[in-house]
């Protein structure tokens, strides 16, 4: 098997890691691109010592760490500048480390060899990045799911994390309803519900008239990765890992710039 093909089952979770770390579809998609390009340039470039995955990620990183848009704000693009006053406030390291340790579930070794860290410095950024993003942001939020134990689990996952739930709703119109009563700074949603209604539409209805962060939580996460439209910055899988959606509301509320912040 040739690279292309060895890579290529990693893209959508590569792009779905870019679009997590600059709080966007396009920039992040932009950086992707950047990566592959430097790649087909310089084959030689991949490193041999390293699985494909981890590779690939790798280089990722060196893109991104190359790219001035990542320290100098863009006057053009209201949606980077946002993302990039917010990134000022935490340390670029300790978010790389978060999410490759805690969204994408790579071991303290891969994001070692990722990063060019000693394990030590992973763990250690971790720690400081997942203390100062819980620290930065407190918000209301709606949650759309149809089955029970999940939506309880999720509940607990964001009271615990210090944000107020608004609501559990399990249909879509359930959460319009909701919606309309008290607007959420968060959503996460599910995409199919009880009683076949969706949840993707749902919020599509809701952002029409305000602005919230959206995570969808999903058993069909292809069914929004597609590739052939718009697609969600932040996007979990089912069955999920607490430390995953605890990271992903905490990366989401990073780059709102509306978000309460905590007391």
């Amino acid at each position: 098997m040739n690279l292309s093909r060895e890579i290529a089952v990693h893209l959508p979770y590569l792009r779905r890691f870019a679009r997590a770390l600059c709080g966007s579809q396009r920039s992040g998609d932009a950086y992707v691109v950047a990566t592959l390009e430097a790649l087909v340039a310089d084959p030689d470039a991949f490193p041999e010592n390293m699985s494909p995955k981890v590779g690939l990620y790798h280089l990722f990183m060196a893109s991104w760490s190359s790219i001035r848009l990542n320290t100098e704000p863009s006057p053009n693009t209201d949606e980077i500048s946002a993302a990039q006053r917010n990134i000022s406030m935490l340390t670029p390291r300790s978010r790389q480390a978060f999410l490759l340790r805690t969204v994408e579930g790579f071991s303290v070794e891969d994001v070692a060899a990722i990063l060019g860290v000693t394990q030590e410095e992973v763990e250690a950024l971790v720690t400081d990045a997942g203390r100062e993003i819980a620290e930065r942001v407190a918000t209301d939020v709606l949650i759309i799911e149809d089955e029970s134990l999940i939506a309880q689990d999720i509940e607990f996952i964001a009271r615990d994390l210090g944000h107020r739930v608004i609501g559990v709703a399990r249909t879509h119109q359930e959460a319009l309803e909701l919606a309309k009563r008290q607007r959420p700074g968060l959503i996460l949603a599910d995409i199919q519900l009880a009683d076949g209604s969706s949840g993707l539409n749902a919020v599509n209805e809701m952002l029409e008239s305000f602005d919230a962060p959206v995570i969808f939580i999903t058993a069909f996460p292809e069914r929004l990765l597609t590739g052939e439209r718009p697609e969600p910055a932040f996007l979990i899988s089912k069955p999920y890992k607490v430390d995953t959606v605890k990271a992903t509301i905490s990366q989401a509320l990073f780059f709102e710039r509306k978000a309460s912040r905590a007391a």
